[in-house]
């Protein structure tokens, strides 16, 4: 496979996973954490890394309304649940 296949590929499997976590928003970032070790906010920071790496000029909050399809400070209002104690102590554990 030729390099610009990849690059496309893997361009359409990571906007396939961001319209996945999209149609899925009851799935916390705190439970992706605790299963995955990565949530949407770390994708964000890896757009930002990569953006640098590139010298592409993209700020935290513009990757955020990338990942979250809308500010994120609207996310979180709307769709972000205090995390329980069961999860705080299922997060903490992985940390360790």
């Amino acid at each position: 496979m030729d390099q610009k296949t990849r690059t496309e590929l893997e361009a359409a499997a990571f906007r396939r996973l961001l319209t996945h976590l999209d149609n899925n928003k009851e799935v916390q970032n705190i439970d992706l954490m605790i299963t995955g070790n990565f949530c949407r906010n770390c994708l964000s920071k890896w757009l930002t890394s990569e953006a640098e790496e590139l010298n592409v000029t993209l700020d935290m909050d513009e990757a955020k309304e990338w990942v979250y399809k809308m500010p994120y400070s609207e996310w979180k209002e709307k769709h972000q649940l205090p995390a329980t104690e069961a999860q705080m102590a299922a997060f903490n554990s992985r940390q360790k």
